[in-house]
């Protein structure tokens, strides 16, 4: 749902803008108040590549200097009004009853896909309907059926595990609801090693999120935990300290301490940064 721009050669100067977003949590888009007053929450009438469309101001307005030759963004067209929130309404029944429509084609043309959503364009001029399979989907005499019953444009788009449970919410095992139905815009790449700097057990069943794949709040706390490990010894490392010399069997990184089992006597000692007195290499 791309905005579109104008480039305009000969104008400059400073554009008050505000960052709109079409759905909860979803991605933000930037455009020219057009001298309009408008407040976060406010819902306001949009142009984009595919149409009028309808969101709500995310962020507040802002000056920004905007050069010679630059494409400026879009301009909203105007605050939403009665005739527009009514319009929305008859949308969302619009797309329950197509859903509907969608499930029992499906389970009649038995096919291997999971509908998830239904989306109709604000001017209604298109459906979109979206779908988790696990391979490739034959849909087109899916597609046909549903243009012949809901006389407008469709469009299918298959999506994965993590968009399927962004666009439905829950809640996680921490108790709150998902964060990328909530507030992630956006989905950063997630490794095994960041549950491993921080010390997690590597249980797929608790590092898993609703979607099955590998949790986003993994990485939330990974670069903390990795610019507090710089500060300690490495694991395998010999140290001397206040508590005797040995070798460091583990690490605190919370806690900012190292496990040293002394040379002498083969006791583990609890030293911190302040206890070691030298560093030396293995």
């Amino acid at each position: 749902m791309e905005p579109t721009g104008e480039t305009l050669p000969n104008q400059t100067g400073p554009v008050t803008t505000v960052d709109v977003t079409f759905r909860t949590a979803g991605k933000l888009f930037e455009f020219d108040t057009g001298g309009l007053m408008l407040e976060r929450g406010d819902l306001v009438v949009v142009e984009n590549e595919r149409g009028a469309a309808l969101g709500t101001v995310a962020r507040p307005p802002q000056s920004i200097d905007e050069p010679a030759g630059e494409r400026r963004p879009p301009k909203v067209l105007r605050k939403a009004d009665a005739r527009d929130l009514a319009r929305l309404e008859a949308n969302l029944q619009r797309e329950h009853d197509a859903r509907r429509m969608c499930l029992t084609r499906i389970r009649e043309r038995q096919l291997t896909m999971k509908l998830v959503q239904v989306e109709y364009l604000f001017d209604a001029s298109k459906a979109v309907f979206y779908f988790c399979a696990e391979g490739r989907v034959d849909f087109r005499e899916l597609v046909r059926d549903l243009a012949q019953a809901l006389h407008t444009r469709i469009e299918m788009k298959q999506i994965g595990a993590r968009d399927e449970t962004k666009l439905i919410g829950g809640v996680g095992p921490c108790g709150r609801e998902l964060c990328c139905s909530t507030w992630l815009r956006e989905f950063q790449a997630v490794s095994v090693k960041m549950a491993k700097e921080q010390g997690l057990s590597l249980n797929p069943s608790k590092l898993s999120g609703m979607c099955g794949r590998l949790k986003c709040c993994l990485r939330y706390e990974y670069d903390t935990y990795l610019e507090l490990r710089r500060e300690l010894p490495k694991i395998g490392a010999v140290v001397t300290s206040l508590k005797g010399d040995g070798e460091v069997i583990r690490q605190n990184v919370l806690r900012q301490t190292a496990i040293v089992r002394r040379a002498d006597d083969g006791t583990e000692v609890e030293v911190t940064l302040e206890d070691l007195v030298e560093k030396r290499a293995e």
